[in-house]
């Protein structure tokens, strides 16, 4: 984007010169609290008072505060905490490769996982692998929704120790499938002793309504990814494993200098304290709701999860996007040329939906003359 900012505060944010613009896209899916929320704020800067960093080799009480916490809200409670979304699936793959015994890995059609070695190997986007192909570990995708391709696939091929997912396909277009298929997944996983891993480092930390997606779809992953929301905007990832396979990690198996590190944790515990003191995650699939309602004239189809949306319309996203920005709205593209990603934060109100939707009114009619 060809902005320079300077400031954020609650769901805006400011540029160099002064203009504001409303942030519904929140610097790829970061801000669930919307900008410079107080109480991380403060928590960052009285942990940067006591003690900025040591590593995970010694014992931290912020750390152990947001663990703690981290495993109250979450369906899994054996934690790893890295430093971005990438090492976390990294970290998930490692896990699952030694657990099973098994090589190869399982994504779907449309999905990104990440850019470092390992789960780049499961991002889709040919763009991307092509100058490392000779050199990444063996994936295979698959169409996401269609579980005779998958149970056709595990079945036959006994060397899987994985499938991962995103359960909504942000960067796709927010692509997702019914319920039913992942829970249909999750039984072909057992029955094939192929572990189930979902990449939450969008839909996690509550963006869709409940802390896990799974928890919607009414299963439980083997592990979960999570990054982006995770810290407000502080650099932290983290990956959570069941109890039987964190049972099996040895000591050495994985590690992390910066992972856990003091700065990170208190912006964890400050946005997980938040989430569920202003019982944030049920403001989701409101502000879904009355998104949709709002922009029912224009959009094609509403797609995603409560604040994880995708807008498909008529006209090409890339020329809309330039266009709100001069209204002062954020948004985003994805893959399909005709999908807009709206990742607002869980505190956006009626009255910032108004506004958005009165500048994509504008813009779209304003297109079409």
């Amino acid at each position: 984007m060809p902005v320079a900012l300077v400031r954020g505060e609650g769901c805006y944010v400011w540029d160099s010169e002064g203009k504001r613009y409303l942030d519904f896209y929140g610097g790829h899916c970061v801000t669930p609290l919307g900008h410079c929320p107080p109480r991380v704020v403060d928590a960052i800067k009285q942990q940067s008072e006591r003690l900025l960093f040591y590593s995970n080799v010694v014992y931290s009480d912020v750390r152990a505060r947001a663990s703690r916490l981290l495993a109250e809200m979450a369906p899994l409670k054996r934690i790893f905490f890295c430093n971005s979304g990438t090492e976390a699936i990294e970290t998930a793959l490692k896990i699952a490769r030694k657990f099973t015994g098994r090589s190869e890995v399982v994504s779907m059609i449309g999905a990104f996982h990440g850019r470092t070695l390992g789960s780049l190997a499961t991002t889709w986007n040919p763009g991307y692998r092509a100058p490392f192909e000779k050199v990444l570990a063996s994936s295979h995708f698959l169409p996401i929704g269609d579980l005779a391709a998958a149970e056709s696939f595990l079945t036959q091929n006994n060397d899987t120790a994985a499938v991962l997912i995103e359960p909504v396909q942000s960067i796709a277009g927010m692509v997702s499938a019914p319920d039913e298929y992942f829970q249909g997944l999750r039984k072909l996983c057992d029955s094939t002793g192929t572990l189930l891993i979902f990449d939450e480092v969008q839909t996690g930390i509550g963006r869709t309504g409940t802390f896990s997606i799974s928890e919607q779809f009414g299963i439980v992953p083997d592990m979960i990814t999570l990054a982006k929301s995770l810290g407000s905007g502080i650099p932290v990832g983290a990956t959570l494993l069941s109890q039987t396979l964190s049972d099996e990690v040895q000591y050495g198996d994985q590690g992390s200098t910066f992972g856990g590190g003091m700065i990170a944790m208190s912006a964890v515990e400050a946005t997980l304290r938040s989430i569920r003191a202003d019982s944030l995650m049920d403001r989701a699939p409101i502000i879904f709701d009355t998104i949709t309602d709002a922009l029912q004239p224009f959009a094609l189809e509403m797609r995603g999860h409560g604040c994880l949306i995708g807008v498909r319309i008529k006209p090409k996203v890339s020329t809309i996007l330039p266009a709100l920005r001069e209204h002062g709205v954020l948004a985003g593209g994805s893959a399909d040329p005709h999908v807009m990603r709206l990742m607002p934060p869980l505190i956006a109100d009626e009255e910032h939906i108004a506004k958005f939707a009165e500048a994509f009114r504008i813009v779209v009619e304003d297109d079409q003359n």
